[in-house]
């Protein structure tokens, strides 16, 4: 049984080896200033108004793909809410106030809300800028965990309400489905950028969808990390087994 599935994964990895050598050959030169993809990249993004190509790639040529790496982040955020779940041999022991010290408190307290505002900023920029919703939503859920480093754990639930980011993180995927299909309903095609105008050139409102778009992953990023990160800290602070068991 182990010798054949050596053999069928060798057999497979060869099959994946020979297809990437065969694109590999047949890609632009490098170095040169001519590239199919790229050009086509380009031309797509300033006729639908979006200064920045890599988030015109990511929700509006490529949309369907993106909604695939965000059902990939929802799907592990989800296993592992079910995973870490408190089991019935644990409890909850309120966890004590640590000492921090002072340089800690005051840098962590001062860069939060900085923080903040820039992971929000890259959210909302994402279509003019490098950045957009994936890096935004991570800066930002990041800075609300400064104030775990710089008070304690009780100040940080006290910001997490965890029934409200896990509702935030479903609502902003079904707000991205639901995106996709408006379009359908249109009469174009699911996730198809023309349900809005394309509005001025390097503007907040130009791109059409593609600002919906990166403001639903934003939302999905921020709460999903948040969840992801809360669990992993209950296990780590307050989740303890019964004595005996």
């Amino acid at each position: 049984m182990n010798r054949l599935r050596l053999w069928l994964l060798a057999v497979g990895g060869a099959g994946l080896a020979a297809l990437l050598v065969a694109a590999c050959l047949d890609l632009p030169d490098f170095g040169g200033r001519w590239h199919p993809y790229g050009d086509r990249a380009v031309h797509a993004s300033l006729a639908r108004h979006t200064a920045n190509t890599i988030s015109s790639i990511n929700f509006d040529q490529r949309a369907y793909d993106t909604l695939g790496e965000m059902s990939i982040l929802f799907a592990a955020v989800l296993g592992c809410v079910v995973l870490l779940r408190q089991a019935r041999d644990e409890h909850r022991a309120r966890p004590q106030s640590a000492e921090v010290a002072r340089p800690v408190r005051r840098y962590a307290l001062l860069v939060l809300p900085i923080a903040l505002v820039v992971g929000l900023y890259v959210v909302a920029h994402g279509q003019l800028s490098p950045g957009g919703g994936f890096q935004g939503g991570v800066v930002a859920a990041t800075a609300l965990h400064l104030l775990y480093l710089g008070a304690d754990y009780g100040a940080l639930e006290r910001v997490r309400p965890l029934a409200v980011y896990e509702t935030a993180d479903a609502l902003a995927v079904c707000a991205y489905l639901v995106l996709g299909l408006a379009g359908v309903l249109a009469g174009t095609a699911f996730l198809a950028n023309t349900l809005l105008p394309y509005g001025t050139f390097n503007t907040l409102s130009s791109g059409g969808t593609v600002p919906l778009l990166n403001a639903a992953i934003g939302m999905e990023v921020a709460s999903a990390v948040v969840v992801l990160l809360a669990h992993f800290l209950d296990q780590a602070v307050e989740i303890e087994e019964e004595p005996g068991r």
